[in-house]
Formats: C-alpha cells, structure tokens, sequence
C-alpha cells in the first residue's frame, strides 16, 4: 500500500516535464489522479504512462477565466493538488515588455491564485488536504535575467503563507517547493544554451536536479507525514544556496 493510498490528487501543468513526472510518482503512491493542462494529446500520453486505474484528465487553459470555471464545476472533492503550471522567458529588465509581465504573471501567479480560491469557495478542499505549489530558487535569489519568472514565483511564495493561514483551521496545509535548476522540457526549451548549463551544474555541489528529485518532495508534501508543516517554502537545491 503507498503513502497516497486512497487520495483524489489533482495536478495542474500535468503535460509535460516536472508535472508528469509527478503524475506518475503520485500515482505509483496509490492515489486517483486527476491531470490538467492544455494539450490533450500529451496529456492521453502522460495517462498511458501511470500505472493505476481511474486515473483521468481535463483539458484546460487556466489563464482563461471562463475555462477555469468550467474546470471547477467538473472537479470532485480533492485531498491534495500539486500547482505545477509556469511559463519562464529569460528578459534583463531593461527589456521588459508589459505583454510579458501580463503573460508570465497570468500564467505563473494569477492562474494558480484563481483556481485556489474556486476551489475554496466550491468546497472542493478537503479537510488535512495539502496544496503544494511549484515555486522555485530564483524566487530568493537575485539571478539576472529572470525579473519576471522570479517575481511571479515569489509571489507565490508570499500567497502560501496567507494561504496557509487562512485554511489551517480546516487542518488544510499549504506549501511551496523552491527548485534549484532542474532539467525539464520548459528550461531546455527557453533562450539559454548549454554552456550556462554547465557552468551552472559546477556551481551545484550535488549536481543539477531531476524532475524526480523535486517529486520526492511532493509526495512527502502530500502524504500524511507532513501533517505539522504548512507555510513554509522548501529550498531543494542540491547545495547550491551553502555558498
């Protein structure tokens, strides 16, 4: 019997990268999953890859307010839900666009603060469910070229701890995962090429992380054993930040 046996987990940005990683992982932990983001065709792929049954998935844009409402009216009462869902574009500020900022900010935080308040207000949360949000290391580190990506993220990190406050009476946890640089699909597929990769990876002590280094937390995050926890963001970093 997995840690997760007998838990509804939903997890948004379930498609690709970190967020089918963790579908799979979560999954093999014994809990129904529910996947959500825009493509549908790789969201039937990340479905073929779980093991499990009664698993499924809906097909939704959450920066588009109207879909996320239709996605709500769909959901059954949750014990979990992982907020995977982020865009990242590397842009110095001196280059900074309002269509970017409306973009990244509506993609990475307004989305995500949305769904969890049509959550809450439906009543979809159950009670000691856990809400676990996908932040990331440059929400606390001041690394060039990644004003929007890392404000829109420490955003996140600042509405956690509202969040957790406010829903810890129901015995609700609300936490958020800080990753250092992670190999997935979205970082590859942005504007920095392999050099910057390796100087990076040098600057790790343990080396650069994996979506599966990232999805060990979230199943601790979601489990039982992290019933005295909420509020906090965990750093995972491979040692990056001991410097």
């Amino acid at each position: 019997m997995g840690q997760l046996t007998g838990k509804r987990i939903l997890v948004t940005g379930a498609s690709s990268g970190m967020g089918r990683v963790f579908c799979r992982m979560i999954a093999n932990e014994g809990a129904t999953v529910i996947l959500v983001a825009r493509n549908e065709e790789r969201l039937q792929k990340t479905l073929a890859s779980m093991e499990g049954t009664g698993h499924s998935y809906l097909v939704c844009d959450l920066t588009d307010e109207e879909q996320l409402k239709l996605l709500v009216g769909k959901l059954p009462p949750l014990d979990g839900v992982v907020f995977c869902v982020g865009i990242n574009e590397f842009v110095p500020v001196k280059f900074i666009k309002q269509e970017k900022i409306d973009n990244i900010f509506q993609t990475n935080y307004f989305s995500t603060l949305q769904l969890t308040q049509l959550l809450q207000k439906k009543k979809l949360i159950n009670k000691k469910a856990s809400l676990v949000y996908i932040s990331s290391l440059s929400s606390v580190l001041g690394v060039p070229g990644t004003i929007l990506y890392a404000s829109s993220k420490a955003a996140i990190n600042s509405a956690v701890k509202v969040i957790a406050a406010e829903l810890a009476p129901q015995g609700i946890r609300a936490n958020a995962i800080c990753p250092g640089i992670v190999r997935t699909e979205m970082l590859c597929g942005t504007n920095i090429d392999e050099e910057i990769f390796t100087r990076q990876e040098a600057e790790y002590p343990l080396g650069l992380g994996t979506p599966e280094d990232v999805g060990y937390a979230v199943l601790y995050l979601l489990s039982d054993g992290s019933r005295w926890l909420t509020g906090q963001c965990m750093i995972l970093d491979g040692g990056y930040s001991l410097k």
